[in-house]
């Protein structure tokens, strides 16, 4: 039997589960933003905008209709597996480039939508855990970088204040439970930041420039372009985000006592390309389902959907106010640096787990495809190997989550044919 909830519990409910998937969201703008060198007027519209269509995908996929929607209680937020394709894009051939690949990576998840429903059961843990790990150990480095204020000589008082961000986050890890635990990263975040302003390390000038009130805006960077290399870039990066997202409804369809279908995978599938499609309109980035939520699901007990409506209209509210977006702004580097690197440790080690279900003892072929992939994407993000190569190819050799992915389901589809 389901709990039942008021809809003041159910608001309150919405509100924890924008705060634990938050910290989440808009780091992927930063770091985006921190690498194409956008200026602080850009980095608020696209933290505000990025928040708001977060809600707005949320409230797609969390329809049960006849065309699109999953209809379970599922958060959508920025994949994380987008942040170096889409920053080499933009460094290689502008923004025009970044979103357009979005735009036709959407249209590309709609239409295969029907077609993966019937084939998820070809990713298996074994293809998910290594993709997974490879994306948070190729993301570590950045968060090193931030830890020293990306300076050729960090100071000591940037490596005091990742440190101490690092030992908050662990110490409400350590001692708290429920809740409190699944926002460690926002607290150490808002911990942090406080503990650089008493230090006068803390600049509030882009909230007070802020708006206090903004539309998203179509095509707010000008005209897409369709780069054929930066398109099949994010397909493929589509195409991952849809075998992540296949665990959080499997694993929500589990806690929910709520059994999906073919039809209800599809659905949810054309929910999130039309999510990513629209991210590319408006700016923004692909979205995924947040596994941290699906912990918050199983913690209240609470497992109808009126709770993510909720969140969905907070953080479409919050969208629209971009002074809330902006004080994403305000957090020092360092402090940013330390939540990453915890945060990018937990993504590694969740990956991690899923491997830990595959059959390596019976089949020894999974220990090729985890060693081949992983390596390979590890070693190869950001490499400098195939620089002799033209730039298309470079993109795609030195993008460690594109390289570990194809090879993981390519092995995959060779070694483990028969099975």
């Amino acid at each position: 039997m389901q709990k039942q909830e008021s809809h003041s519990q159910a608001a309150v409910l919405g509100l924890q589960h924008l705060l634990a998937m938050y910290s989440g969201s808009i780091l992927v703008p930063i770091m985006i933003a921190g690498a194409l060198g956008y200026n602080a007027h850009q980095l608020t519209y696209l933290i505000s905008t990025d928040i708001f269509m977060c809600g707005v995908a949320t409230f797609l996929q969390v329809q049960l209709n006849k065309y699109f929607g999953i209809g379970l209680p599922v958060v959508l937020g920025v994949a994380f597996q987008s942040v170096a394709p889409l920053s080499m894009i933009g460094a290689s051939h502008g923004s025009g480039a970044m979103f357009g690949a979005l735009i036709v990576s959407g249209i590309y998840v709609i239409l295969v939508s029907g077609f993966f429903s019937k084939i998820a059961n070809l990713f298996p843990s074994i293809v998910t855990g290594s993709v997974i790990t490879t994306i948070g150990l190729t993301l570590i480095p950045v968060a090193i970088g931030n830890m020293g204020n990306n300076a050729p000589k960090p100071t000591v008082q940037s490596l005091i204040l990742a440190v101490v961000t690092i030992l908050i986050i662990l110490v409400v890890n350590i001692y708290t439970t429920g809740f409190i635990k699944s926002i460690s990263i926002l607290i150490g975040l808002i911990a942090g930041t406080a503990i650089a302003a008493s230090m006068g390390l803390v600049d509030f000038t882009p909230v007070s420039q802020a708006p206090v009130v903004h539309v998203p805006t179509p095509f707010f960077f000008g005209a897409p372009k369709f780069e054929i290399t930066s398109i099949l870039m994010m397909c493929i990066i589509a195409t991952v985000s849809m075998v992540e997202s296949t665990g959080v409804y499997l694993a929500l369809s589990d806690i929910t006592k709520d059994p999906i279908n073919r039809t209800r995978l599809r659905n949810g599938y054309r929910a999130e390309g039309l999510a990513v499609l629209l991210g590319g309109i408006f700016n923004t980035f692909p979205y995924t389902g947040f596994s941290q939520n699906v912990g918050l699901v199983k913690l209240s007990g609470i497992k109808t959907r009126l709770p993510i409506y909720y969140a969905a209209a907070f953080l479409v509210l919050l969208g629209l106010l971009p002074k809330f977006g902006a004080l994403a702004q305000i957090i020092p580097s360092p402090v940013l640096g330390g939540a990453m690197l915890v945060m990018f440790g937990f993504v590694s080690i969740q990956g991690m787990q899923i491997l830990a279900r595959v059959d390596f003892e019976h089949n020894e072929h999974n220990f090729l495809i985890a060693a081949v992939s992983i390596a390979a994407g590890v070693g190869l993000n950001n490499s400098t190997l195939f620089n002799g190569l033209p730039t298309g190819f470079q993109m795609f050799f030195a993008n460690g989550i594109v390289v570990a992915s194809v090879l993981a389901i390519v092995l995959n589809a060779i070694l483990n044919r028969n099975k």
